[in-house]
């Protein structure tokens, strides 16, 4: 996801590509359904032609209609012990490039 309308894999041009897969993912979901979503977090930035880093309120954002069950984070840093269960989202944004991953689920009645 955080590759999609940067260019760099020969991909359209599209700024919003991202949140246009993002919105994809969260409609083919079925009711019910988990989605498991891992993405780079921190400041949000965009590094030109490569990749982006979302902050977390972003993602909680772009999957507005799915349930969060868990958020983990590794960190960037070995030091800082691995991975970190129920990580709280201000650890999240003060990573320069942490691994975020999120456990989402779409409710039943959706």
């Amino acid at each position: 996801i955080e590759h999609v309308g940067l260019g760099r894999y020969g991909d359209e041009l599209d700024y919003d590509g991202d949140l246009k897969a993002m919105a994809e993912l969260e409609r083919v979901l079925a009711p019910g359904g988990n989605l498991l979503f891992v993405v780079p977090v921190g400041r949000a930035r965009i590094i030109f032609n490569a990749h982006r880093i979302y902050a977390y309120d972003q993602i909680i954002k772009a999957f507005g209609g799915l349930t969060l069950k868990e958020f983990a984070l590794i960190p960037e840093s070995a030091s800082d012990g691995g991975l970190i269960r129920d990580a709280s989202p201000e650890l999240a944004n003060a990573q320069l490039y942490g691994c975020g991953c999120f456990w989402f689920q779409k409710p039943e009645s959706h």
